[in-house]
């Protein structure tokens, strides 16, 4: 059989009062996932580890089979991959929010008002710029996110944020980790200072303030990184591999794994991504050469995010629908989270996702829904890491280990 392994970012949840107590997967209607439920095998996944709390990055990386802490070296460099921008040996690369601040940089929106338009118009005020022989490179990437790439003298990954992770607070002055990284702190603190002057006289930004909207007058460094090197997945499986997927960070790790990125321009990323697009796409890539595609929903984190259980219920029931198009089709179907967004927590917590694999021949173990409760009655307890195997034996490419 083809694989086909679809993620709901961010989908599992916790009770949430303003749905009786449920949580969103408990609450939506998911007709299609609840149809095959019962004829699959389901039970809990941690995408790291018990209690670890995963980012979309190192919980992407394991599911792929890859240890996050053999691999990972900051986000950066997936979010830059992701957006196509050319990574070199020795380039030190963040991912960023265009944001808002005051005068005093005390942080008013990490997101600008999740800006949709003229970020392009932005970053050609500030790409290329040069401090002290060290070029720094812009990309903007879907709504309020961009990558930035370091490149020239020598560089250290090893500097603080200057995010500060939380509105109402003053953006940080970017800190050496390390001795080695002074040269790299001090030149980045430079840029930042340039391009927030540059960004708040920038037409644009007097163009959102007159309209009431928040001005995108800073860039927010964080997630510092150099390129990890990844055996790509052909190569340590042995399968063709391919992925839909609208976010950077995701894209770039399926960039640096080897794997075909399908372009899908109606794929954003956000709400208003294409659910059914997606998968028909996905199926069509099956049908087409590919053993293996990963499918990523982006949207059910952002409701996470913004704590927007009711949002995040509209988000489930729109991936299920987009589902019911591998209806027929003869592949094996994964379908869990890369980890946890609880509404009331408004980010990721280490809790365990539901997992659900479906198949031809496979154990049909009987569950009645898909949610983080009642998939306590499957049988699997696994770790990210241990998908792909999943996979590979059940869809039939595993080799015999031992005589």
């Amino acid at each position: 059989m083809k694989i086909l392994i679809v993620i709901g970012d961010g989908m599992a949840d916790r009770s949430a009062d303003e749905l009786g107590g449920k949580t969103p997967l408990q609450y939506a209607k998911m007709e299609f996932v609840n149809s095959v439920v019962k004829d699959s095998m389901v039970g809990l996944m941690d995408p790291i580890a018990p209690g670890i709390r995963p980012g979309s990055d190192t919980s992407h990386l394991s599911i792929l089979g890859y240890d996050p802490f053999e691999v990972y070296t900051g986000r950066g460099p997936f979010e830059a991959a992701g957006l196509g921008m050319e990574l070199k040996p020795g380039d030190i690369a963040f991912r960023c929010n265009f944001a808002t601040a005051d005068d005093k940089l005390i942080v008013k929106d990490r997101r600008a008002g999740r800006i949709k338009e003229g970020t392009q118009e932005l970053v050609k005020e500030i790409n290329g710029m040069e401090i002290e022989g060290v070029k720094f490179f812009v990309k903007p990437g879907v709504e309020h996110r961009a990558a930035l790439v370091m490149r020239g003298g020598n560089l250290s990954p090893y500097v603080s944020d200057a995010d500060p992770h939380k509105v109402g607070e003053k953006v940080k002055e970017v800190k050496p980790l390390r001795k080695d990284a002074e040269f790299t702190a001090k030149v980045l603190n430079e840029f930042l200072k340039r391009a927030r002057e540059i960004l708040s006289e920038h037409p644009i930004n007097k163009e959102r303030i007159s309209r009431g909207l928040p001005p995108a007058n800073i860039l927010l460094p964080r997630g510092a990184g150099v390129v990890p090197e990844l055996k790509s997945v052909e190569e340590r499986y042995g399968i063709k591999a391919a992925s839909v997927v609208g976010i950077p960070l995701v894209k770039g790790i399926c960039r640096l794994a080897g794997m075909y990125c399908a372009d899908l321009p109606t794929a954003t990323g956000s709400y208003d991504t294409d659910y059914e697009g997606k998968i028909k796409k996905a199926v069509e890539l099956l049908k087409n050469g590919y053993d293996l595609v990963l499918v990523n929903y982006k949207a059910p984190d952002l409701a996470g995010h913004d704590g927007d259980a009711e949002k995040k219920v509209w988000v489930l029931e729109n991936i299920d629908r987009g589902l019911r198009h591998i209806e027929g089709e003869d592949i094996l179907f994964i379908f869990t989270a890369d980890h946890t967004t609880p509404c009331n927590f408004k980010d990721h917590t280490g809790d365990p996702v539901p997992i659900l694999i479906h198949g031809e021949g496979l154990r049909k173990e009987g569950v009645e829904k898909f949610d983080e409760i009642s998939v306590i009655k499957g049988s699997m307890r696994i770790r990210g890491r241990d998908i792909m195997n999943l996979a590979l034996n059940y869809a039939g490419y595993a080799e015999m280990f031992g005589a």
